[in-house]
């Protein structure tokens, strides 16, 4: 991935939900991405694990990134999330997205979330539509 400025990172100085619960933009460039987050006690839900919504938050974050790395603007359309294992408090998740394919204003990209041991935590799949089709290569 090149280490390059890009909307990507416009993006997520602006991004006050993603920031506000810790997470990091490691890197993001060339339809991928990858973001981390520390597990925090308030983040555990009532079996002393990982509440599944903040995991899908660091993947939809670093789904974002990927799909925002090249402009134009681009939004979620869907996503879906499989959960593999249980992250607790004190795992570092490092969540990695990258573009499977676009067309015209769609994309699909992968995020795979896993913990900071490399066991993998959750698979996640999202759909992307962008503002303008981007520009051929």
């Amino acid at each position: 991935m090149a280490e390059q400025h890009n909307p990507a990172y416009d993006m997520f100085a602006a991004d006050a939900a993603s920031r506000g619960l810790g997470i990091e933009l490691v890197e993001a460039g060339d339809g991928a991405a990858v973001a981390r987050m520390r597990v925090t006690e308030r983040m555990l839900n009532g079996h002393a694990i990982a509440h599944g919504g903040f995991v899908f938050l660091l993947a939809d974050t670093a789904f974002a990134l990927a799909c925002n790395s090249r402009g134009p603007v681009t939004v979620a359309a869907g996503g879906e999330i499989t959960f593999v294992r249980p992250a607790r408090a004190g795992d570092l998740l490092t969540a990695r997205a990258t573009e499977r394919t676009r067309y015209g204003r769609s994309g699909i990209y992968d995020v795979t979330v896993a913990r900071d041991d490399g066991e993998v935590v959750a698979e996640f799949r999202g759909r992307s539509r962008s503002s303008a089709s981007p520009p051929s290569t």
